[in-house]
């Protein structure tokens, strides 16, 4: 008979966020769309809800075998991104909550900051906060594909549910 040790952890920034298909779907279509308006305006205006984000992110990881990440949740507050789940390690769950600070760069790019990572009672080590680092840099730029190369960002908030950003080809 298994046994799994609950060691705690962090406890969510907030509400629940439901999870669901459509909002997944919704969260590409809005990159569909600016993407599209960006070709023929120059200007890209992208606005991310945290439902939208949390279901993607979800729906992904339930097709990997063995995510480091389960029941995901992400919450876009007072210009940081927090991202709470579990974790599961041999006999060992815990609860994760990484915080990240997206940060515009003067080139127009965005970088982002894992400023604090928890896994249970303990921080979770250098290598996983570059690698959320490193994935967060790829779910907000590999939607654009050949577009991010000639992109400029000149706005971005993360606040009140949302992640708005706005940008120019060059």
């Amino acid at each position: 008979m298994a046994c799994q040790i609950d060691v705690g952890g962090p406890e969510p920034p907030g509400d629940p966020i439901p999870i669901s298909t459509e909002a997944a779907e919704e969260l590409e279509q809005v990159w569909e769309s600016a993407i599209v308006a960006a070709a023929g305006s120059g200007r890209l205006t992208v606005l991310l809800s945290e439902a939208q984000v949390t279901s993607y992110l979800a729906l992904r990881l339930e097709n990997q075998e063995d995510p480091l990440l389960t029941d995901p949740q992400v919450y876009f507050r007072d210009g940081m991104i927090q991202i709470h789940g579990r974790t599961h390690q041999g006999a060992f769950a815990a609860d994760i909550l990484i915080t990240v600070t997206p940060t515009l760069q003067p080139d127009g790019t965005i970088s982002f900051d894992v400023s604090s990572a928890d896994f249970g009672p303990l921080p979770a080590p250098e290598a996983l906060r570059q690698s959320v680092s490193s994935m967060l840099t790829d779910a907000f730029t590999s939607p654009l594909g050949s577009l991010a190369t000639g992109l400029r960002i000149t706005t971005l908030v993360v606040d009140g549910g949302e992640a708005a950003l706005v940008g120019e080809l060059r």
